[in-house]
């Protein structure tokens, strides 16, 4: 195989800010691994919050660069385990671990949600995210972007104030996402009113870590909860179950398409729901998200709609959230 790897700064078409981050741009790699007149591409973009940046993912790949070219690829899980054994970073394993997805799904022309078996005749509707910001621009945002279901960013001391606000001017679906700003007691009181206003379920409300308070709100909040950063990995599942409803997997976090298989799959043993979320990345990223729509209960792969421009063709989100997924095999990828 031939390894490319590419940066790309996207532009984003708002400033995007959640409980404790806002940024206008990000950074994001892109790998491309070549075979036989075939290129598979792969994304994962830097994360101040994990302490990933380009550079630190591009000198972990390229330290190994010679092996990589040298690994024959004949089956992407295969690929992913060496990778782990090199002790590769997550999010550079994901850009890699995606790349060679899309490259094996295009050596074998076909898809890779019919390589597994499943079909996209039924899926979930993705969310399209409205991040933190006065009030007026979270409204803005909303009837730029009419939307049947919205994930809503908070963390503030105004919470429901602002949910009551939006649900003046939308009947669609809300989520909303604290990325760890609340404590329990906030979570259990806030719930209650925001089940009132139309709101679906609660994301990661409570810190990773706060085992206790998650505890204690899984008992006792009226609206469920679902797991984000308190499930990073495979080995995070079987905590979240008793704590959580449902967990949400990020490929960049547990290191790409081939955990996220097996993360869905104990997931649905355990009986929690199965959500699969973005970072703000290209259709790259979101084209792979796709291939697991047919598993999934719940989908935020809005990341490339909050571009103002993107790089690359694939999976399509129409309006309303129609997916069109393009004929090509694997997840269908071609950077422009």
């Amino acid at each position: 195989m031939k390894l490319t790897l590419k940066k790309y700064t996207l532009p984003l078409k708002h400033t995007f800010t959640i409980s404790r981050e806002s940024h206008d741009f990000q950074d994001s790699l892109i790998a491309c691994l070549t075979l036989n007149g075939k290129t598979g591409y792969g994304e994962s973009t830097s994360n101040p919050y994990y302490k990933i940046t380009f550079e630190s993912m591009q000198a972990e790949i390229e330290a190994i660069q010679e092996k990589i070219e040298a690994f024959e690829l004949t089956n992407p899980i295969h690929f992913h385990q060496f990778l782990v054994e090199e002790g590769l970073s997550n999010f550079a394993i994901c850009a890699l671990d995606l790349a060679a997805h899309d490259l094996f799904g295009k050596l074998k022309g076909k898809p890779l949600f019919a390589l597994w078996n499943t079909t996209v005749e039924k899926y979930p509707i993705s969310n399209y995210t409205i991040g933190l910001d006065t009030i007026d621009k979270m409204v803005s945002k909303m009837q730029e972007q009419p939307w049947p279901i919205y994930k809503i960013k908070l963390g503030t001391a105004d919470d429901v104030a602002i949910v009551k606000e939006l649900r003046k001017h939308t009947n669609a679906i809300f989520r909303v996402d604290a990325n760890c700003a609340w404590d329990a007691e906030t979570t259990i009181k806030n719930a209650v009113a925001l089940k009132d206003l139309g709101v679906e379920f609660l994301e990661q409300p409570l810190k990773a870590n706060d085992w206790e308070g998650l505890k204690n709100v899984k008992q006792h909040a009226v609206l469920p909860i679902i797991a984000d950063e308190s499930c990073i990995v495979e080995s995070d599942v079987v905590k979240c179950a008793g704590n959580f409803d449902g967990i949400n997997i990020k490929l960049t976090k547990c290191g790409g398409l081939t955990p996220a298989l097996r993360m869905i799959e104990e997931a649905k043993q355990l009986n929690l729901k199965v959500m699969v979320g973005c970072m703000t990345e290209s259709t790259v990223g979101i084209s792979a998200i796709a291939q697991l729509l047919p598993q999934l209960d719940y989908v935020d792969m809005d990341g490339a709609m909050l571009l103002k421009e993107d790089i690359a063709t694939g999976v399509k989100i129409e309006e309303g959230g129609k997916v069109i997924f393009p004929v090509m095999g694997g997840s269908g990828i071609e950077l422009l």
